[in-house]
């Protein structure tokens, strides 16, 4: 099951998908901005916030999930986003969507490319949360700051905790993540251009989508044009909301 917060109810429907370790909530304040103009649903992915587990992440298997809950909750037509990982889910959805028409694609800070592990230290660190019992958000701070020491990392790690009556747990199916680590590195297996129109989104200090990248975009997505916002770094739509919001609205408007 999929679940998926949702911000206003008139406009078009826009579907905006986290990326890796994120949830729904990471796109609270752009999901208030945006739904002046659109229906928006916030997507936690399989593992993620309050989705099921799902042990094989691909990416054609994530997709899927995703357009069988647009398809259940009748969204025929729909623009869509994702960011990161998330970005690479709605990649592979425009090329597998059938019975949802995906009218126009964002994809934040990311490519359809093979990209190098760069997650163990924060996966090691988030199954030493997941085997401890957490009493309070400092303890958990303490704990992961073993392995992970930029404290921006942390704070964005660390939305995942949910409160319970015997301490704290975290919203990710930390061993699913893990296990398919190796998938979710991988560029999503799409075999045919997609025609849809798209906007890839680059922050100007990330280095997740290079110059050496773009024969890879435009190979897959000929209609792809692209948008620098600068002074940005991989979580552009938090470090610079405003500015992101009017690239969003200025495409799909």
């Amino acid at each position: 099951m999929i679940h998926a917060k949702q911000y206003g109810s008139s406009g078009p429907h826009l579907l905006i998908i986290h990326g890796l370790f994120g949830n729904a909530d990471n796109w609270h304040s752009i999901a208030q901005s945006l739904a002046e103009n659109f229906t928006v649903y916030c997507i936690d992915l399989p593992n993620h916030g309050k989705s099921d587990g799902m042990n094989e992440a691909t990416y054609p298997n994530m997709a899927q999930a995703v357009l069988d809950w647009a398809a259940s909750n009748t969204i025929s037509r729909c623009y869509l986003m994702g960011h990161s990982m998330g970005g690479k889910v709605a990649m592979q959805m425009v090329s597998m969507a059938q019975n949802v028409t995906i009218e126009k694609l964002i994809v934040v800070d990311i490519a359809p490319v093979d990209y190098a592990p760069s997650h163990t230290d924060i996966l090691a660190g988030l199954k030493a949360l997941d085997r401890t019992v957490i009493m309070t958000r400092r303890d958990a701070d303490i704990l992961l700051s073993q392995y992970e020491t930029n404290t921006t990392v942390r704070q964005f790690l660390l939305k995942n905790l949910i409160q319970g009556e015997h301490g704290y747990t975290l919203a990710l199916s930390v061993n699913n993540i893990e296990h398919s680590y190796a998938a979710i590195l991988q560029k999503p297996p799409i075999d045919h251009a997609v025609t849809t129109p798209t906007l890839f989104i680059k922050g100007e200090k990330s280095d997740y989508i290079m110059t050496h990248h773009q024969d890879a975009i435009t190979t897959l997505f000929p209609k792809a044009s692209f948008k620098l916002i600068t002074g940005a770094g991989h979580w552009l739509h938090a470090e610079k909301p405003r500015p992101f919001t009017s690239l969003v609205k200025r495409f799909l408007l």
